[in-house]
């Protein structure tokens, strides 16, 4: 039996929804610009490109499932209508889990799978972005229209001097052919939740397509929040990457050193920490959406150390 929803009067909502939406607007600002323009820049327009999601599709305010929305003066909440929502008799409106989950119900469950089975392991902090390098290794033409900090040689040194320990496909899947063999693990889509740890850098940007996956089910601000933390991921993740981002106003942080290292590491337990609030968050998403599913399919090794 669900609980009783948390209902929200209109001075609330309102006030919710214009704080959202203010956010949102400050979030993307430079990407709305520079789509205006249209120039491009290869830090801060990734999330949209690699992710999908549209500003207006975070500007877009939603309760999440388990708050409704009282009637106001004027009518029920602008939610009446949306997909998934339902209007009660006295206008109240909210997401209709039942609904919801008769069309969404296999990405819940992968969802809250994946991120149950990646928050119980420890964080792995020894990967230090090499997954960045192997993306370029041995090869003359590269993601980015960027310079090399090392140059070609020097990157394929640093690559071939360090071991290679990327657990997740998604970046994985990108290596070049030649360092596809050189990393200790072979992740594979079918195998994700069983490698993906907490410590990624990648698992924690992904947090946010995992909210936004889950679309009116997530509240407003535990997508923004989601976001804002990717947002810094990628800065580190580029930072620490083999391109040359100085004329971009952006200092390496110089993972072939000790030192470049110790930085790198040190964000990284950060990141994993914030990040492991949001999960905690999307986790209470997906639970309380699921109930009393079966949700353990596909775990087996949802509380396996990643041996790496």
């Amino acid at each position: 039996m669900r609980p009783e929803p948390l209902r929200l009067p209109p001075h609330e909502w309102t006030a919710r929804t214009s704080a959202h939406e203010a956010r949102a607007d400050a979030l993307t600002a430079g990407h709305r610009a520079r789509r205006v323009r249209g120039e491009a820049h290869p830090v801060e327009d990734f999330l949209y490109e690699y992710y999908s999601t549209r500003p207006a599709v975070l500007r877009r305010w939603h309760p999440g499932a388990g708050t409704v929305l009282e009637a106001a003066a004027d009518g029920p909440a602008p939610h009446a209508g949306r997909r998934w929502y339902a209007t009660a008799e006295d206008g109240a409106v909210g997401l209709d889990p039942a609904a919801f989950l008769a069309d969404r119900g296999d990405t819940v469950a992968f969802v809250h799978r994946l991120l149950a089975a990646t928050a119980a392991r420890p964080a792995f902090t020894g990967c230090f972005g090499l997954h960045e390098w192997a993306m370029v290794y041995r090869q003359g033409e590269h993601r980015h229209p960027l310079p090399l900090r090392l140059g070609q040689a020097g990157t394929d040194a640093v690559v071939e001097a360090a071991p290679v320990r990327c657990t997740h496909f998604d970046a994985f899947r990108f290596f070049t052919p030649a360092a596809v063999g050189l990393n200790r693990v072979q992740p594979t889509r079918a195998t994700q939740p069983d490698l993906e740890q907490p410590g990624c850098l990648h698992a924690t940007m992904d947090l946010y397509k995992w909210a936004a996956k889950l679309g009116p089910a997530v509240p407003g601000e535990l997508l923004l929040d989601c976001f804002a933390l990717a947002r810094d991921v990628r800065e580190l993740d580029m930072r620490a990457s083999p391109y040359d981002l100085r004329d971009l106003g952006r200092a390496p942080v110089p993972i072939e050193t000790p030192a470049g290292r110790t930085e790198y590491a040190a964000a990284q337990r950060g990141f994993a920490e914030r990040g492991a609030a949001l999960r905690a968050r999307l986790l209470d998403v997906t639970g309380a959406l699921l109930g009393g599913r079966d949700t353990d399919a596909g775990t087996s090794a949802a509380g396996r150390t990643v041996g790496v």
